[in-house]
């Protein structure tokens, strides 16, 4: 059986890193990207003695010809991912005091197009039919016999409902959201599985520079189980942890005359 090979983009640290430990620790081979090499290669460093393997694909996924090589690069050497998890990105909070449109620029950027650019390259290939066989022999291509293939795109809870100081950070969450669901509905039949994470609080250095206490926070070892575990399911969404999905739905669900006052004082951004 041959195995499994996974390609994760922004997995130098927090949730793409323990992910990456987390699939070779299960003899999975496993692709890492992001821009800062000497990272990248310390989690490849951390993997040594794991059952499965973790290679290094250095690149910035805002940039269409980086993607490409790296893309080219994992062809060649390996072959099509089984699995791709578009992990990317950043947060910086913004109070409407300081509103920026340069900072929310950053954070689309980062965040939206750093997922769009790697799923340009992916969808074709994974969409484009296998040669057709049979002019040269009695086997022909049927599509239910073609292998299916995951792609899991990560926003947040954040992108559920508008929060204080969150303008920029959960614009370009509900972006991802939408865009996933777009996706999904559109390639529902398709042999390319689209799936959403949505991630709580979890432990890592973007979060440990937040000033604010963090409810139902999790380690990203914890965040990287539940997401191997809910990928393996049926579920299109993988939300976690479960009492901050909870929470984060019934917000969504709110009246806005309620919603709207009630966060307004819940984070302390009253009169």
């Amino acid at each position: 059986m041959t195995q499994e090979l996974i390609w994760i983009t922004g997995a130098s640290q927090g949730i793409g890193k323990a992910l990456a430990l987390a699939y070779a620790q299960e003899g999975k081979t496993v692709a890492i990207s992001a821009r800062n090499a000497s990272k990248l290669q310390q989690v490849v460093d951390e993997s040594i003695g794991l059952t499965g393997r973790i290679f290094a694909l250095p690149c910035d996924v805002t940039d269409k010809h980086q993607v490409q090589a790296c893309l080219n690069l994992l062809i060649e050497e390996e072959t099509l991912p089984d699995r791709v998890i578009l992990n990317a990105g950043t947060h910086q909070p913004m109070a409407a005091n300081e509103f920026s449109a340069s900072t929310l620029k950053t954070l689309m950027d980062i965040n939206v197009i750093g997922t769009a650019i790697p799923l340009e390259m992916l969808l074709p290939l994974y969409l484009k039919p296998p040669l057709c066989l049979k002019q040269s022999s009695h086997l022909e291509y049927q599509p239910g016999q073609q292998k299916k293939v995951q792609i899991a795109i990560v926003a947040s809870v954040a992108g559920y409902r508008g929060l204080p100081t969150a303008s920029a950070y959960g614009a370009s969450k509900a972006a991802l959201i939408n865009l996933a669901e777009s996706l999904k509905a559109e390639l529902y039949h398709s042999r390319v599985d689209i799936r959403l994470i949505n991630p709580g609080f979890v432990k890592t250095p973007l979060t440990d520079e937040n000033n604010f206490k963090m409810p139902f926070l999790i380690s990203a070892d914890k965040a990287a189980q539940t997401i191997i575990k809910g990928l393996t399911g049926k579920h299109f969404e993988v939300v976690f942890p479960s009492r901050m999905a909870i929470a984060m739905s019934l917000l969504k669900w709110l009246p806005d005359s309620i919603f709207f006052p009630l966060i307004n004082r819940g984070t302390k951004h009253g009169r």
